[in-house]
């Protein structure tokens, strides 16, 4: 695992989010991750529609199920695939500026907490499909955020991680100019690498069904949000002082230093999908025991 050299908690993912409230929906949008880029051509608000829809096919959601969207941010994600997929949403956020923002656009069907996924109280064999878009980064505890999913999972439930990975074996200037920093910077109490998350998926009881590295599709994400931040900072003075000014002001040099991480493989974009075992043992699709990656 990176870990950065100033120790990350809750308390600190929950204060920066709420700190930077404004300038996360200016320049990440509403859905706060990264967009999927099939041909290039989509727009920023397709791409990361995109990922999301990419997370329900994987998920093989069906009508009625009852789902679980860890770390869901403003909602956004649960709201779209309530309404696309005809689900029930109960979705959790550290941060009380999100939650407010969730509950000021209800949906049917999407119920938004203000909890820790560390201790979110969701009774066991209660969800059908569950997904972490970009949370569980900020977890604390990463073997417990895999354990907990597997316990309110019910037989045959599924489970997708869409995360931001580090590069395996990377070399020493890469963690300490790119991948430390970034994890100090963006408030993640570490960054693991593919095998740290399968290993710990394994050890909680999930069997691995796929694994994407989509990294080359999402990296023009951060030259995007760069471009937004940049614009907002010209004609806006509200986001130049919580940018430069606020407790959780922005580094200049975390957009060049994210899309550095990409360009020379430091850090990576992996997709998860995982299964939990039916109580006689057999494996829900999509999947097996196996661990196949896709290019």
């Amino acid at each position: 695992m990176i870990v950065p050299d100033v120790s990350q908690n809750a308390v600190a993912v929950a204060d920066h989010y709420d700190d930077l409230d404004p300038v996360y929906r200016r320049v990440w949008g509403e859905h706060v991750h990264h967009g999927l880029w099939a041909t290039g051509r989509e727009t920023p608000a397709d791409a990361v529609e995109a990922l999301v829809d990419t997370v329900g096919d994987r998920l093989h959601l069906k009508p009625g199920e009852a789902c679980a969207d860890i770390g869901c941010g403003y909602g956004s994600t649960a709201r779209q695939l309530a309404a696309t997929r005809a689900v029930g949403v109960t979705g959790m956020t550290l941060s009380t500026e999100q939650a407010q923002y969730a509950a000021a656009h209800p949906v049917p069907d999407v119920d938004i907490h203000l909890r820790d996924w560390l201790s979110n109280g969701l009774p066991d064999a209660s969800v059908d499909a569950a997904w972490a878009i970009e949370s569980s980064e900020h977890m604390v505890d990463k073997p417990t955020f895999f354990t907990e999913a597997h316990r309110v999972l019910s037989p045959g439930g599924r489970l997708v991680v869409c995360a931001w990975l580090a590069e395996t074996d990377a070399g020493r200037w890469k963690i300490r100019h790119l991948l430390e920093p970034i994890c100090r910077e963006g408030r993640l109490p570490s960054m693991g690498t593919r095998e740290e998350y399968e290993a710990m998926a394994l050890a909680a009881g999930f069997a691995i069904a796929d694994y994407e590295d989509v990294s080359h599709r999402v990296a023009r994400t951060w030259t995007i949000c760069g471009r937004r931040l940049v614009k907002a900072l010209l004609v806006d003075r509200e986001i130049r002082r919580l940018a430069f000014g606020s407790r959780n002001r922005i580094s200049v040099l975390i957009f060049p230093r994210l899309i550095l991480a990409y360009r020379t493989g430091a850090m990576r974009y992996g997709i998860f999908t995982l299964s939990k075992a039916r109580e006689d043992g057999a494996r829900r699709e999509p999947g097996d025991s196996t661990q196949p990656e896709r290019a």
